[in-house]
């Protein structure tokens, strides 16, 4: 059965305590965000990242987005240009990046406005892989309880910051891998 922590203002213990189940392998924390609620693992676990894809029943062909306490220390990403532009406008916010990897392919990154999030990722010296907590094609999810609901299986942690507001959007999602930005999915910013 999974865990759950009831996030208070100052969220040190949940911190604390979703920081020390992370850095173990192959575990996956569902956390609320300023958008909708999420599961976040190590980005560099596969283990992990695998069981966040059999909890969300999540397409292979559809990657993980990033989140990063410093987008300026991604390794793997090519920062410079557009992708630096946006991220120095609009982070932390709302926004995924997509930007180009250093080996080929892209990599989506974001830094949420949430100060449970934000305290979490300076607690940890490495980036989580992330998306949201609703069933593939379901809806997002606003709540933990929806979220341990819908999921075809149980996180090892999960952190209840409460109810995210009705009607609350995803990030938005922008490619910015040319000169231009390219919405691909319009979320709560609006460019």
């Amino acid at each position: 059965m999974t865990r759950r922590i009831q996030l208070l203002p100052d969220c040190e213990a949940a911190v604390a305590e979703a920081a020390a189940v992370l850095r173990h392998p192959g575990t996956v924390v569902l956390v609320p965000t300023e958008t909708v609620y999420g599961l976040v693992c190590r980005a560099s676990d596969e283990a992990a990242r695998k069981r966040i894809y059999e909890l969300k029943h999540r397409e292979a062909s559809k990657p993980l987005a990033l989140f990063t306490a410093d987008w300026r220390r991604l390794e793997g990403v090519k920062l410079e240009g557009l992708p630096a532009t946006l991220a120095e406008k609009y982070c932390p916010g709302p926004i995924t990046i997509i930007a180009p990897g250093t080996q080929g392919g892209t990599v989506g990154f974001r830094i949420p406005d949430h100060p449970f999030i934000l305290k979490l990722l300076r607690e940890l010296d490495f980036p989580l892989a992330s998306t949201s907590a609703n069933l593939s094609g379901q809806p997002n999810v606003l709540t933990v309880t929806e979220a341990l609901a819908q999921l075809c299986g149980e996180p090892d942690l999960a952190i209840d910051g409460g109810a995210i507001a009705p009607g609350a959007l995803a990030s938005t999602v922008v490619d910015a891998t040319g000169t231009t930005p390219r919405i691909l999915r319009q979320g709560a910013l609006q460019l």
